[in-house]
């Protein structure tokens, strides 16, 4: 199936944190406390997808305390944390959405989300992601992870939904 074929069936948008909302490298402060950047063109694009009516969700492998924070300040109710085994979590989160696993785009960057992307309907691979990470992925973005890379997924998407435009009318 074609690029924009899979972009019209997706109802929901879930991501992996390290490498992919971040450039992945975890810092830690001399408190050993764990410091995380995020890139804000990311959480405008999230912003925007829960605009449209669509879900965004977070999972991954780790624990991080920023992670609650950056959800809570974007709106992000769906947040898994600690699941190196992504796929009973997507499946979980994909029923009690009410979709199917076909509506959901991952977006991810190493060898825990392979088996998220072969299930999911719109697997999205990072630029700077793992070799079998991108020849598993219909899409692979030109940005890397932490650099706007979900949001440049976001753009794709709603753009082949025809929603875009409607969407970023308030800044214009």
């Amino acid at each position: 199936m074609k690029l924009d074929a899979r972009c019209q069936q997706i109802k929901m948008l879930l991501s992996d944190v390290d490498g992919v909302l971040t450039d992945g490298g975890v810092i830690f402060d001399n408190q050993g406390i764990e410091i995380k950047k995020f890139h804000i063109r990311d959480g405008l694009g999230i912003k925007l997808w829960q605009r449209a009516g669509y879900p965004f969700g977070i999972v991954t492998a780790r624990n991080s305390h920023i992670v609650k924070v950056r959800a809570a300040e974007l709106g992000v109710q769906i947040v898994r944390q600690g699941f190196e085994k992504k796929l009973p979590t997507v499946h979980e989160i994909v029923q009690q959405q009410g979709i199917t696993i076909d509506e959901v785009a991952y977006i991810g960057d190493d060898l825990t989300d392979l088996p998220v992307l072969k299930a999911v309907g719109l697997p999205v691979a990072v630029a700077d992601a793992a070799a079998e990470v991108r020849s598993a992925a219909q899409l692979v973005t030109k940005i890397p992870g932490g650099k706007g890379a979900v949001r440049e997924t976001i753009e794709t998407i709603l753009k082949a939904q025809k929603r875009w435009d409607d969407l970023i009318q308030r800044y214009q």
